[in-house]
C-alpha cells in the first residue's frame, strides 16, 4: 500500500473496519516512544494521508491514529476510519452498552494536579 526507505503501510489482518491500515517503521523500535521523533512523525505524516482518504472513500467523520504495541513487539501505528463513535473506545466508557456512553468517574483535582506535576518533572 505505501513503502519508502522508513516506513510501510499495510492493511491489518485482523481489521476493526474495513480499511483498517497498519504504519509500521522498518528499523525495530519495541515502543512507540523510543522512536526517534522525524521517524514518528514520518509515520503521523502518511497516517495523515490515509486518514484523508478514507474519509473520502469511507464517507466517514473521523479517523482514529494510536499505537498499542499490545500483541507486537515492535511500535507500530494503527489507522482506522471510524463508521461508528464506539469503534475505537475504551471498555470503560462502554459499561451501559454498546450504543451507549458512560462517562468515567472523574479524579479528585488534587490528584489530577499531583499527576500533571509529575509528568511535567518527567
Amino acid at each position: 500500500m505505501y513503502e519508502d526507505d522508513h516506513i510501510l503501510a499495510f492493511l491489518d489482518l485482523h481489521p476493526i473496519r474495513a480499511g483498517h491500515v497498519l504504519v509500521i517503521p522498518k528499523a525495530h523500535h519495541v515502543w512507540f516512544e523510543d522512536l526517534p521523533e522525524d521517524l514518528a512523525t514520518r509515520i503521523t505524516g502518511c497516517a495523515q494521508r490515509l486518514a484523508r482518504r478514507m474519509k473520502r472513500l469511507y464517507e466517514v467523520e473521523r479517523v482514529a491514529m494510536f499505537y498499542t504495541g499490545i500483541h507486537v513487539a515492535h511500535a507500530h501505528a494503527h489507522v482506522v476510519p471510524m463508521h461508528h463513535v464506539h469503534d475505537v473506545t475504551s471498555q470503560a466508557y462502554l459499561s451501559a452498552g454498546h450504543d451507549a456512553f458512560t462517562m468515567p468517574a472523574q479524579l479528585p483535582d488534587s490528584e489530577m494536579e499531583e499527576i500533571a506535576r509529575k509528568l511535567r518533572k518527567g
